[in-house]
């Protein structure tokens, strides 16, 4: 789909205007998988601070090698070799995250990492394979390298604010991380199927439309928090704001019941016949 919507205009005009706003949607459309690893990788960083600093410089070493990809793509596409390693990687980065431990004060699957710096290369070479798949395709059937670098520029200014939405997402709704990982497989599948056979690669629409089902799933459930069970207790408050009694506060004295049980005892253990002292006697007239 992408492709052929590059391969419209071949002049510098108004239809070439009028391409860009449908090159930014299928950009942000298409970029959701990429995205959702981007964020999940991101993840693997302690601070808030440290995972928006490897977004950044992680994305700005994407964009070099993206840039470099477009540039020499009509060399790279000779050797299949490239898009086996890309699917390959990919492949990997689904298997690390369905077979890891769940990090428990973290809901996180895949690999921590110590530093800011661990994390870059990792960000760089996820997008770097995923462009293997949008970006050998729009350059073997575009004859306009610019329009190409354009879709790859915006591409990654897409990744960038898409990445941070995915980010606070992750922590919000349960399935998002699987169902991103479940659509990084497609795009490696995909990937092998063009080595193997071009005419067994499923159309872009049929992929759209795939993504678009899994992340309906991953999008279906929130997570619980620990402060939704406070919610329901107080809920369960009567509605006029009074709260009722409990049995330990039925159970709790009074000073006054317990100042008549104290005269009560005292009063037994007198013999019969006196009086206790703290008892006055009638005054006679």
């Amino acid at each position: 789909m992408l492709d052929r919507l590059l391969d419209i205009s071949t002049n510098l005009g108004i239809d070439t205007l009028l391409l860009l706003p449908v090159l930014i949607a299928l950009e942000a459309v298409l970029s959701a998988d990429n995205a959702i690893a981007l964020a999940a990788i991101a993840q693997g960083l302690e601070s808030e601070k440290q995972q928006q600093r490897a977004l950044n410089v992680g994305l700005v070493a994407a964009f070099v090698l993206r840039m470099l990809l477009i540039l020499t793509a009509s060399w790279v596409l000779r050797y299949w070799q490239f898009e086996v390693a890309g699917a390959v990687y990919l492949l990997w980065l689904v298997y690390q995250h369905f077979t890891a431990t769940e990090d428990d004060q973290h809901h996180h699957h895949g690999p921590r990492f110590a530093s800011v710096w661990q994390a870059v290369p990792t960000i760089a070479l996820t997008d770097l394979a995923f462009s293997l798949d949008s970006v050998t395709t729009a350059i073997a059937l575009s004859r306009d390298v610019w329009i190409v670098l354009l879709g790859g520029s915006i591409g990654i200014l897409t990744l960038r604010f898409m990445a941070q939405l995915f980010i606070r997402w992750l922590d919000e709704y349960e399935y998002l991380e699987d169902a991103g990982f479940i659509t990084v497989a497609f795009v490696g599948i995909r990937l092998l199927l063009r080595v193997a056979n071009d005419s067994w690669v499923p159309p872009q629409w049929l992929m759209i439309l795939l993504i678009a089902g899994v992340f309906a799933w991953g999008f279906s459930k929130k997570t619980q928090t620990a402060d939704e069970p406070a919610t329901d207790v107080v809920a369960a408050a009567p509605a006029n704001g009074h709260l009722t009694a409990t049995d330990d506060d039925l159970a709790m004295p009074t000073a006054e019941s317990a100042a008549t049980s104290a005269t009560t005892v005292e009063a037994s253990r007198q013999p019969a016949g006196v009086t206790s002292r703290d008892q006055e006697l009638p005054q006679s007239e």
